[in-house]
């Protein structure tokens, strides 16, 4: 189970919790990523409206998102709040400890691979790469993008070396694809061919960069679609941009005229090879 480099969540946190007990007031609820740490849910806290049943909202041994709203470690008390959580909130802190819970699988094939336990692992490289990156995950994600490299002075080489092949072949880089639209017109005899290769310049050009990945495709005239897909959000809006002045140029150049219309950005994810 993953936990936290930290002893205590601090306030305003959120965190995953599982119902240990309940009572008319309230419930106890035990902090899946904070080992032998332990909060408690007022019935005031459970549900925007009044609540007459707490057990009509929680049960026994259900896993829960709830907001940390008071802590005191003098005392080793922890409020939590399940009102306070919406369901953006809640998806995304899920998808944090599934990300987390990847972070510890592959932590654990490195630690087997090098004859340590997860103890060790957990001190060597899990509480360094939390302190840096906020998430282990996410620092494996780097290491996968932009090489093993920037994990050193973090973690030894020892547990460098053992992680490489693993990142290699398990960790998702996750990638923004954005949309764009272009209407393009040329009044000459030649206007499509001119269109056309003021198109191919443009993609081929930008698909010569490292992570980049430009297509067009024809939605009718006179209208012609670009997917970016960028290892980020600014860098698809970078290239985005040189390909539009590049086309844009052409365009001109040959009589024509061309607009830019905007489009929703997209995440989505690649695996690396082997996965």
């Amino acid at each position: 189970m993953p936990r936290k480099a930290k002893e205590y969540p601090e306030e305003g946190e959120f965190v995953v919790a599982t119902v240990k007990s309940i009572h008319p007031y309230g419930a106890f609820l035990k902090l899946d990523e904070y080992p032998g740490k332990e909060g408690f849910m007022h019935i005031s806290e459970v549900a925007s409206t009044w609540v007459k049943n707490i057990r009509d909202y929680v049960k026994e041994g259900q896993k829960i998102v709830a907001k940390v709203i008071r802590v005191d470690p003098s005392k080793g008390h922890i409020d939590l709040s399940l009102k306070r959580v919406n369901q953006q909130q809640r998806k995304a802190k899920l998808q944090e400890y599934k990300r987390a819970q990847k972070a510890e699988n592959l932590l654990k094939m490195a630690a087997e691979k090098i004859g340590k336990d997860f103890e060790a692992a957990w001190r060597e490289v899990w509480v360094p790469l939390e302190e840096e990156y906020g998430e282990v995950y996410a620092a494996f994600e780097d290491a996968a993008q932009n090489g093993m490299e920037v994990l050193k002075g973090l973690i030894s080489d020892e547990w460098i070396e053992a992680l490489k092949p693993i990142i290699e072949a398990y960790v998702e880089i996750p990638t923004v694809t954005i949309d764009a639209e272009f209407e393009i017109t040329v009044p000459s005899p030649n206007g499509v061919e001119i269109i056309k290769e003021a198109l191919i310049r443009a993609r081929d050009r930008a698909n010569e960069e490292k992570d980049i990945e430009v297509k067009f495709s024809y939605q009718g005239a006179p209208r012609y679609r670009i997917d970016i897909t960028a290892p980020d959000y600014y860098k698809a809006e970078e290239v985005l941009e040189d390909i539009a002045e590049e086309i844009l140029r052409v365009i001109k150049e040959a009589g024509g005229e061309a607009t830019l219309i905007r489009k929703e950005k997209r995440i989505k994810k690649i695996k690396r090879r082997g996965a």
